[in-house]
């Protein structure tokens, strides 16, 4: 079934544990389109080249389809639309997630790269949450400046629902940012699972809103 709505300026549209989310500003036109249920495909041109890489490790490591289209006043910088696609692509998977019903809610990864090493520890029970650590030591990887990194985990978590604690160590900062999306994209893929044995939400009151 597929379920279009307005929501916040979004267009919406749900079909199962697939969603697609198209937000429109005066900066940013943003499409995300997220299938909880993929294998990894990944299709992501946001004209910024390493956010892209990390997106698209985000995705195959998740085993998430992801597809997302961005057009952003890449000429003032890159902020606007680094941040909007964070927003959208929470705002997909908190789509396709729907009433989070039988979903492990709990999601943990380590995964080392090189000489990174970086942990993500999530909590899908709809509280906005984000504790990063992620010591860069330069100011841009390609045409990310890596301080963005951490305020678009945050935007991601607030439009997700999610509680998420990025932690990572290492000395090459391509290294650390990418194994840093791997493993967030490993602990979604964790969180996100159907469990057959869960009946309704993992949470005592009932409700994860």
């Amino acid at each position: 079934m597929t379920t279009p709505a307005e929501d916040a300026g979004q267009l919406i549209e749900v079909t199962g544990r697939r969603a697609s989310v198209t937000r429109t500003t005066r900066e940013t036109k943003v499409t995300a389109i997220v299938d909880l249920d993929g294998s990894g495909r990944v299709q992501i041109e946001t004209g910024v080249g390493f956010w892209d890489h990390l997106l698209g490790s985000l995705g195959h490591h998740g085993l998430f389809d992801l597809e997302i289209r961005a057009e952003g006043d890449l000429g003032v910088d890159e902020h606007h639309t680094v941040e909007d696609v964070a927003l959208v692509l929470g705002s997909a998977f908190a789509a396709a997630l729907g009433d989070r019903a039988g979903i492990s809610r709990f999601g943990d990864a380590r995964v080392p790269m090189d000489d990174s090493l970086a942990s993500a520890v999530l909590d899908l029970g709809g509280r906005p949450y984000a504790v990063i650590d992620l010591p860069f030591r330069g100011e841009r990887v390609g045409q990310l400046p890596l301080q963005l990194v951490e305020h678009a985990v945050e935007a991601f978590a607030r439009t997700t629902g999610a509680t998420i604690h990025l932690s990572g160590t290492g000395r090459n900062d391509h290294h650390l940012a990418e194994a840093a999306f791997k493993a967030l994209g490993r602990a979604l893929r964790e969180a996100c699972e159907v469990d057959s044995r869960r009946q309704g939400v993992a949470s005592l009151k009932g409700s994860l809103r």
